[in-house]
């Protein structure tokens, strides 16, 4: 019609899904609900609990779809607390439960199967378990130092539930048939040690991300201590904890305990003039309930500087404009949640059905511009090997026909610093970054098929 909108703003109020409409919490309590230790005792780890909680709910083809993903593909072992598996098919009748979870946003990331997946191409011939090389930028065990100023600290390599895109899925989580995970060695407080004295030495280092992992399932009082030593660095002046359980568990966030602690954190912080925030990470409107709102309206309360949104872009997730504008919209305006990036899926294996093409990403950031205010319109990044995030309009050269684009950077990572290479070459040279082959033209896919070891 005359004056249409590609996308039309309707403002929709947040709603916790009735969690007892699943057979195995029909007795379940708003007071256990909200209760952490039992959203953790009650996660759902196989598929025998999945079944204990759903009931009939879903048919026979469901979990034979889970247990072939389980046993053939997932490089994530299942994880999913109550309130993040609530979030999935919530309004579906009984008799249509099945083809809604299937096709179910929430699911299809969290809860994988094997008909999800790209059946030619599962993963890029030049997919990696540490598709970023973070490891290799470790200064210490679990302290990545990738930017001139900023450094990732990873504390330990569990969450409250596992994605099944994780990036660090070389780390984080059990092993599964397909992968082996790599473990930690140090002990917690070692670790944390050599961290703190690797910042204290490095005054050109501002910015520290505390991750993992999860910070929520590090111990609240080892959490705390651990902040608290950062913040005693003087020229450490951000620091940001990354948590995915604000949307996941968040009623881990909303525990007194680390509400207080939180608090005492935050505090500390601004007498320091440190810029404390959470960064978490949502990726469909349908997760962001009033408990994510309040969990996030209580960080504010408490001090924190700002809550942010790092959400992962995905084929069948949210990779639409209205799907991104919903969420955003939910986010920022329902949950005081600032939209701040979505990344690109990273080139992990087994997960070309969920990653888009730059092309892609660079039309779908064009669509979202203009709808909401300018401080809350998410970035769209492509974190590029070797190089880090990079707005995908900053690529240098793309080559359509293979799906090969180029990046360049303009520092060394912190572990080049020291090295004897030539600076010009590190900032001069050209690093690639690949489409799912699924998305180029028969042309280019021909290419991939005939010489799949092509590296551009």
């Amino acid at each position: 019609m005359a004056g249409h909108q590609p996308y039309e703003y309707v403002r929709r109020e947040l709603v916790e899904p009735e969690w007892r409409r699943f057979p195995g919490w029909a007795a379940v309590t708003e007071a256990q609900w909200r209760d952490a230790q039992w959203q953790r005792v009650n996660c759902v780890k196989n598929e025998r609990q999945l079944r204990k909680v759903v009931g009939d709910l879903l048919d026979e083809s469901f979990y034979a779809e889970l247990a072939a993903d389980q046993r053939d593909l997932a490089t994530m072992s299942m994880l999913l607390p109550p309130q993040m598996l609530n979030t999935m098919a919530p309004t579906a009748s009984a008799a249509e439960f099945t083809d809604a979870f299937f096709a179910d946003p929430v699911r299809r990331y969290m809860l994988p199967v094997r008909s999800d997946r790209d059946p030619e191409w599962p993963s890029h011939p030049h997919s990696a378990r540490d598709s970023l090389h973070e490891a290799e930028m470790w200064v210490v065990e679990g302290l990545t130092h990738r930017y001139p100023t900023k450094v990732l600290a990873e504390l330990l390599s569990t969450c409250p539930q596992y994605c099944g895109h994780c990036t660090r899925m070389d780390l984080v989580g059990n092993s599964t048939p397909q992968v082996d995970k790599h473990k930690l060695v140090l002990k917690p407080v070692d670790r944390q040690d050599q961290m703190i004295d690797y910042l204290s030495r490095t005054p050109g280092v501002r910015d520290v991300v505390v991750s993992g992992g999860d910070v929520a399932n590090v111990p609240w009082k080892q959490l705390e201590n651990f902040l608290m030593r950062l913040l005693d660095i003087e020229t450490v002046r951000d620091i940001r904890l990354a948590t995915k359980a604000l949307a996941g568990l968040p009623q881990h966030w909303l525990q007194p305990s680390v509400v207080e602690g939180l608090e005492r954190v935050a505090r500390t912080a601004a007498r320091r003039g440190v810029n404390l925030a959470i960064h978490t990470h949502v990726n469909h409107a349908q997760s962001v309930t009033p408990l994510v709102a309040e969990a996030a309206r209580t960080a504010l309360e408490v001090g924190v500087r700002d809550v942010r949104n790092q959400g992962v872009l995905m084929r069948g997730v949210n990779a639409t404009p209205e799907a991104l504008l919903d969420l955003c919209f939910a986010l920022q305006g329902e949950a005081n949640i600032l939209p701040y990036y979505f990344y690109m899926c990273d080139m992990i294996p087994n997960a070309e059905h969920w990653r888009v093409a730059v092309w892609e990403a660079q039309e779908l950031q064009h669509a979202i511009m203009g709808y909401l205010p300018g401080y809350a319109t998410p970035r769209i990044i492509c974190d590029v090997p070797y190089v880090g995030k990079r707005w995908v309009h900053q690529v240098t050269e793309y080559d359509r026909e293979l799906g090969v684009s180029y990046w360049t950077k303009n520092y060394r990572a912190g572990t080049e610093r020291d090295e004897a290479s030539d600076a010009a070459a590190i900032l001069s040279r050209r690093y690639p970054y690949y489409d799912p082959i699924s998305t180029l033209p028969a042309s280019g896919q021909q290419r991939w098929r005939d010489e799949p070891d092509y590296e551009g």
